[in-house]
């Protein structure tokens, strides 16, 4: 923690962003809902021999060098004592909710961005005139008073705050004072920046480009030649200097899902039941916004890694998975032949409004994408029920049971032919917990 904190603050001038990460959130709520488990490595993940990875992790088990998202198998030759737990979703997401109420209540400028981590806006205003740094040390309280704990990087800057919320974990507070970032980040690595990923950081550094520092001094050539467009950006975030703003405006541009699939599947028949599952997810979640698109999309990723996808353009927007599930079966063709082994199915709908533009390229952030973009030439299916009014019907009963009474209520025999065949892995999407 800041030694400052200790002391009377200095005053706090322009923009101030707190990043709030929950530490080992659902490792934390495991281990406050079972006592017994606290102090001991617990693992909330997938199971190690169906592909599975490690959602999160309690310090205990970090202790043997288990990470977030590495894989379950890894993880058990690691720490081969961990505790295990698929998780619980309904008790993630009631703490959850109840920690984002607490930042609401602090300020309306919140943006969630996963389960377990926000940004908040708190900078001081005639209105406002709190210390930023104050208004973190409360939040930690508050989130403490639940049982779980928080760490918070305060800074100008977006980026600033989630790099700074990193440094001290758990129940950190980190505070980057207004003008002192870029020394902050000058001799950090330049992947501890969000936007360089790992082709990005083999280019930088086959150019002696190692630290933010070196990225915020680099020629802007090479900068435009790795980030595109975004490579002024980029130096921006790297100097600290970046402004985007946090945006509390919960616009949706696309509702998907996706699932890992513990065991392969490489029959026509497993697939085209899976992706309706999936679906009906995409359908229900839509329904609950209120949207319908005119845009859906298949991802497909096989069991080395590659990752495929395409869209294609309805008639008319649409909420109705019962109509678009067959469209998304017409478009396996175009990124699957018989025998490829498949081992996660997306779907996604977007184009929420009348616009009659180009698809945009891509619905899902995943790399490699391919595939025929402007549609297959596979005429498209009917819907699986014919009669509007009738599938209206069928979808309204269907949402109000699982609404009541949970999604395994009310199941169709697509769904139970992929029952199990899951990885048990836990996503951190808000969007799954809602």
């Amino acid at each position: 923690m800041d030694d400052a904190l200790d002391i009377t603050l200095a005053p706090w001038e322009g923009p101030a962003i707190l990043l709030v990460d929950l530490d080992a959130f659902f490792a934390s709520v495991e281990q406050l809902d079972h006592p017994g488990w606290r102090g001991k490595p617990v693992i909330v993940g997938g199971d190690a021999d169906a592909h599975g990875v490690v959602s999160t992790c309690s310090y205990e088990a970090r202790a043997f060098g288990v990470r977030s998202a590495m894989a379950a198998s890894l993880a058990r030759e690691l720490c081969p004592d961990a505790i295990w737990t698929h998780g619980n979703f309904h008790r993630y997401r009631e703490i959850s909710a109840a920690i984002m109420a607490i930042l609401r209540d602090e300020t309306p400028h919140v943006q969630q961005v996963s389960i377990d981590e926000a940004f908040m806006d708190v900078s001081p205003t005639s209105v406002n005139t709190e210390h930023p740094v104050r208004i973190a040390e409360r939040i930690q309280r508050r989130v403490a008073a639940l049982g779980v704990t928080c760490s918070i990087g305060v800074g100008a800057t977006k980026s600033v705050a989630k790099i700074a919320s990193d440094i001290d974990k758990p129940r950190g507070l980190t505070v980057v004072w207004p003008g002192t970032e870029e020394a902050f980040l000058a001799d950090l690595p330049v992947r501890t920046v969000s936007g360089v990923g790992a082709a990005a950081e083999r280019v930088l550094t086959a150019h002696g480009i190692r630290t933010l520092g070196d990225m915020g001094r680099a020629d802007a050539s090479l900068l435009r030649r790795v980030f595109g467009k975004n490579g002024e950006m980029m130096r921006e975030r790297a100097l600290g200097r970046d402004r985007s703003p946090v945006e509390e405006d919960d616009t949706v541009k696309s509702v998907s899902n996706e699932v890992t699939f513990a065991r392969d599947l490489t029959e026509r028949a497993d697939i085209e039941a899976a992706l309706s599952t999936i679906a009906a997810k995409v359908g229900r979640r839509l329904r609950r916004k209120g949207l319908a698109g005119r845009t859906v999309a298949l991802k497909v990723r096989f069991s080395d890694r590659t990752t495929r996808s395409v869209q294609r353009q309805l008639p008319s927007p649409t909420d109705d998975d019962l109509a678009f599930a067959p469209v998304v079966h017409a478009m396996v063709d175009d990124v699957w032949f018989p025998g490829a082994k498949v081992r996660l199915l997306g779907v996604a709908v977007s184009h929420f409004e009348e616009e009659t533009g180009p698809v945009q390229e891509s619905l899902f952030d995943a790399d490699g994408l391919d595939g025929d973009e402007k549609g297959s030439k596979r005429n498209e299916s009917a819907p699986l029920i014919a009669d509007d009014a009738k599938r209206r019907q069928l979808l309204a009963a269907t949402d109000a049971l699982r609404d009541r009474f949970g999604d395994a209520t009310v199941r169709f025999g697509f769904e139970l032919r992929n029952a199990g065949n899951t990885t048990g892995s836990s996503s951190k999407n808000v969007e799954d917990y809602k």
